[in-house]
Parts: structure tokens; sequence; C-alpha cells
């Protein structure tokens, strides 16, 4: 009595080891896909409101750190301050001027569903600014990001508005396949006013009711 396979139907082992190279070559693009995953999550979950969404995949103290130096227009913000070790009266020095110098516009008018959503559409820094043409610009298609740097841990994607500027989005892995928004790069230019009599708009950090 023969126990071979019937003839045309493949071995066990063969289906087996078939299984395993696809669930191999699922997980490989998995890792390195789930970056633009992120970035597609965070658009949706801005246009929806959904500020449980975005909570999962942006670390907003990271980012809200990355604005704040970009917002003060101050260059000097933009470099790592003097150590202690090497420079004490520098270091002293700075942390009395970062004290003392305007703050420049709040972070915060950059987190919330409506100016993340402007972000990754390319607005820059007019995505805080509510205005008649950002709510106009929402019914027309989003741009696609485009990619700048893919690393195993680190990954930016950069949206490009009508002018040629930049917003450029840095995302840091947080485990094997899950991705989080720690920076974002604002185009150069000043910063923009909230109109006045704008409608308040909610931190993305904050519940809703």
């Amino acid at each position: 009595m023969s126990f071979a396979s019937e003839e045309g139907r493949p071995p066990v082992k063969r289906v087996f080891g078939n299984l395993v190279l696809v669930a191999i070559a699922l997980a490989v693009v998995s890792f390195f896909a789930a970056p633009a995953v992120a970035f597609f999550g965070i658009r949706s979950a801005a246009q929806s409101d959904d500020v449980a969404g975005l909570q999962r995949l942006v670390d907003f103290d990271a980012v809200r750190a990355s604005l704040r130096p970009q917002l003060s227009g101050r260059p000097e913000a933009m470099t790592p301050p003097p150590s202690f070790m090497n420079d004490p009266i520098g270091a002293f020095r700075r942390q009395f001027e970062d004290v003392a110098a305007p703050q420049g516009p709040d972070p915060d008018a950059y987190l919330t569903p409506d100016a993340i959503d402007g972000l990754t559409r390319g607005e820059g820094r007019y995505a805080a600014v509510v205005s008649t043409a950002t709510m106009e610009a929402d019914s027309n298609p989003a741009p696609w990001p485009s990619p700048r740097y893919w690393g195993v841990n680190l990954a930016r994607f950069a949206v490009t508005d009508e002018g040629g500027s930049d917003t450029v989005f840095t995302f840091e892995r947080k485990g094997p396949f899950e991705w989080k928004l720690v920076h974002i790069g604002l185009p150069d230019g000043s910063t923009p006013q909230t109109p006045v009599g704008a409608a308040p708009t909610t931190p993305a950090t904050e519940t809703k009711r």
C-alpha cells in the first residue's frame, strides 16, 4: 500500500513551506510599509476628528517640542544648547535668552485635527489659520507624500505645496509594526496669525465633549 500523495496534489511540506514564505514576505512588506500606513492613518483620523486615533499615531509631546523653535522666529533656537560641561557661560546665557525671548505662536494651534489635516495637505504654516480658503481646500484631493528617508527605525515624508515648499513628517519606530509621528518640519517663512473672529479649535490632545 503506497502512502505517496495523489498525482497532481503537492506534498504537505511543500504547501506549508509556500505558506511560510508568503507569511515572511507579507511581514517584510508590512515592516517597511508601516510608516506610510501611519501617515495616511493620521490624515484619515484628522479628517474624521478622531482624537483617540491621533493619540495612537502621534507623539504630541515630541511634535510640540519640534514646532516650538520653528514658530519662535529665532534661528538660534533651532540649534542644540551649549553643554554645561564644555561651555557653562554659554549654556547659562542660552537658558536666560530662551526664558526672556518671545515664545511665538502656540504650537498647540497646529495640533488640532483640522490643523493636522491641513499639514498633511501641504498647507504648512497656514494650517493653523481657520479661513474660507482652508475649508474649500478640504474638498480638493489631498496630495500624496513623497519619501525623503526610509530607514529601519526612522522615516521621513514630505508634502509639497503649489509653491514648492515642503512640510516634512518624521516617524519613529516604537515597535515591530508601530510607528509614531515625532517631528513636523514647517516650510521656511513667517508664521501667519489666526484671523480675528476665527472659530476656536480644540487641541487633539484634549478629549472632545
